[in-house]
């Protein structure tokens, strides 16, 4: 049966929807970065000052991943918000939490100072960040999705690829200049200024999302919960979408956050690790939006295959090059691992949102979005730190974990439908020869 979904999608400039869904996305995913970069470089000598230092790296990582654990409850909750009142008012929500959170944590004393009450502060606060982030994703990615010009989803969808990236260019280019201290300066509060940072500059991204006028409410309202809803209609999307989430994150943060630790490993001074990261997310910006394009015009499918398999492939490359020490052949491996790295996530936004109706959509993409990134993300530094230590410093083991997780990523993408030509009055529904709209 045809049906037509005949709500208006307001009618917000490309500028705004950037602004809202990226640069509200960068504030955000600016706390992410500075916290895993904090994780790998600070917070193993201040919070867990007990343990050797790759053992209290490996601790430090658990605790980043904890705020994982509340991704997806932030997702499930802020999704059914989204779906069944506002969209705007979630957003705007979701910053305000993190960056109070993100501010506290620049305030909080250390292990000398709180004893084990500090660490166990500075994981609830992650938790608020991860909860926040839960909903954050899923209603920045549909801001651009749902407003995007037919033959467009997949560019106006990666403004929150873009954010993610500006996020961590801006995150790494903070932590760079503040490692340029004397490491006593900066144990002792130079890495409190950037999460103060932070939360002044969310306040930009509040601001932002005030300005957004309200949705049009949808004539198609979901019956009940969304995401129930979801899961009973469509099932094997969810899971597909899990595991595309998990193949994903996994692969992400193996590429931004262990690399760190890798890099110093190698005798690299941590401006220099820093400084690799910002090369890294300035290419990371560049590329999601180019492939995301390439995705609109040949299929998500096609691009999140290759760019992901190339990933893979590519991984076993470059801990040797990074070994080298041969400043072109570094900058290089950094650049390419980000280019590589961005065809799925440039994709994604659109590709996971395409698989779901509308009046369940922010539901459906939150929880499976932010569950793989549980169950990927929030382990992927910790495993690969544990990986590297049992084989005795070899990456053999990292590569081989990145190699599993992007045959996971390709198996599930590949299980979904295809929809970069399907009208987006039809997403989530069977799609006829007549609901096509032509490249």
């Amino acid at each position: 049966m045809n049906r037509t979904d005949t709500s208006t999608r307001p009618k917000i400039s490309t500028g705004k929807i950037f602004m809202v869904a990226g640069f509200g996305t960068a504030m955000e995913f600016y706390d992410f970065t500075i916290y895993g970069l904090a994780a790998a470089l600070i917070f193993p000598k201040l919070f867990f000052p007990d343990f050797d230092p790759l053992v209290g790296t490996i601790i430090a990582f658990a605790a980043f991943g904890s705020g994982f654990l509340a991704r997806p409850l932030g997702g499930i909750v802020f999704g059914h918000f989204g779906d069944k009142y506002s969209r705007r008012t979630v957003l705007i929500t979701t910053l305000i939490i993190m960056g109070t959170s993100t501010f506290l944590i620049g305030c909080l004393p250390g292990y000398a100072t709180l004893g084990v009450v500090a660490p166990i502060l500075l994981v609830l606060l992650r938790l608020l960040q991860g909860f926040s982030a839960g909903g954050e994703w899923g209603g920045a990615s549909l801001t651009g999705v749902e407003n995007a010009p037919e033959h467009k989803r997949g560019l106006f969808g990666s403004f929150t690829s873009m954010g993610i990236g500006l996020g961590s260019l801006v995150g790494s280019g903070v932590f760079a200049l503040l490692t340029l201290m004397p490491e006593e300066q900066l144990l002792a509060f130079g890495w409190r200024i950037a999460f103060w940072i932070g939360g002044a500059l969310v306040l930009v991204g509040v601001i932002a999302r005030t300005r957004m006028p309200q949705e049009e409410p949808s004539e198609h309202k979901a019956t009940g919960a969304p995401l129930i809803q979801a899961l009973r209609k469509h099932p094997k999307q969810i899971l597909l979408a899990i595991g595309v989430a998990f193949g994903y994150n996994t692969l992400a943060y193996i590429g931004s956050i262990f690399t760190v630790t890798y890099a110093e490993q190698r005798d690299y001074s941590p401006t220099v690790s820093m400084v690799l990261q910002v090369l890294g997310a300035a290419v990371f910006v560049i590329s999601a939006p180019l492939m995301a394009s390439l995705s609109d015009k040949y299929g998500r499918k096609r691009v999140v295959g290759w760019g992901t398999a190339l990933y893979a492939g590519f991984f076993f490359l470059f801990f040797p090059m990074v070994d080298g020490h041969v400043v072109w052949m570094v900058v290089l491996a950094y650049a390419l691992i980000n280019i590589f790295m961005a065809a799925p996530q440039g994709c994604i936004p659109a590709f996971l949102s395409e698989q779901f109706p509308r009046e369940t959509r922010m539901s459906a993409i939150s929880a499976t979005y932010q569950t793989g990134a549980a169950l990927g993300g929030g382990t992927a530094a910790t495993v690969a730190a544990a990986l590297f230590t049992a084989f005795g410093g070899n990456p053999i083991g990292v590569a081989l974990y990145t190699a599993f997780a992007s045959l996971v990523l390709i198996g599930c993408a590949a299980g979904l439908r295809e929809t970069h030509k399907v009208a987006t009055r039809n997403l989530g529904i069977t799609a006829t020869p007549q609901e096509a709209f032509a490249n």
